[in-house]
């Protein structure tokens, strides 16, 4: 998943994304509401965590504008002020929740999962297909009960793939899921992942298709396309 975090403090931003990062997450970071409506006009990202005490337009101001721009993905605004007002105000102006500094990561880390989980419309912290499950909380991939071992690019590309499932997952959208600004991956490596995600899925019948043109998708072996994962 790519998270655009959005905090002019450098050493507070620093240990978000850092914290997001080795969580799995891609994280790209800006330090003012206009730079970040600059690169949203550009780029996609899955959710924008939002610091409300910014210059010039504060975040209250950056999350209006996205929303009357039309940017749907969910916003988590971060702030110091934890007067009622400023949560009501903040809500109701487009964000999708609200946290107070100081605040544990696992926290953080648990109200994104909740907030893609809704915007993926998808209600379990586990994502399923045929014997195959990703137990996003917990960090663990199992099929037919036996753990499966993956690096953090090959989880996001699991991830992105079961969020899709049965439908494809558009190689552009795993590209960027996979890197920040800061990192640097081609189209090919994808074929990487994906190579080794078959080989270990392959086993419990569970297949990687490869679409032409446009990405992959997850299908059961044996099964027709189109018929579904039971």
């Amino acid at each position: 998943m790519r998270l655009l975090l959005v905090e002019d403090d450098v050493m507070v931003a620093s240990g978000i994304k850092l914290g997001l990062s080795d969580a799995g997450y891609a994280v790209d970071w800006v330090g003012s509401a206009e730079r970040a409506e600059e690169v949203l006009l550009k780029e996609t990202f899955d959710a924008a965590i939002i610091d409300i005490g910014l210059p010039k337009a504060d975040g209250l101001e950056l999350t209006r504008r996205l929303r009357r721009g039309g940017l749907s993905m969910p916003v988590l605004i971060l702030t110091a002020r934890d007067a009622l007002q400023d949560r009501v105000q903040g809500l109701d102006l487009g964000a999708d929740d609200y946290m107070v500094k100081p605040f544990e990561l696992p926290e953080l880390l648990a109200r994104l999962r909740a907030l893609l989980r809704r915007s993926q419309a998808a209600t379990s912290a586990v994502l399923s297909f045929g014997a195959l499950e990703l137990d996003s909380a917990n960090r663990e991939a199992r099929a037919n009960g036996q753990l499966i071992e993956l690096g953090p690019r090959e989880w996001t590309v699991m991830e992105y793939l079961l969020i899709n499932a049965p439908k494809p997952a558009s190689k552009d959208k795993l590209l960027q899921a996979l890197t920040g600004w800061d990192k640097e991956i081609t189209p090919n490596a994808i074929e990487v992942y994906i190579s080794r995600l078959r080989g270990k899925l392959e086993p419990h019948g569970i297949a990687v298709r490869s679409i032409r043109g446009f990405g992959y998708r997850l299908e059961l072996l044996g099964v027709l396309p189109g018929a579904g994962a039971e």
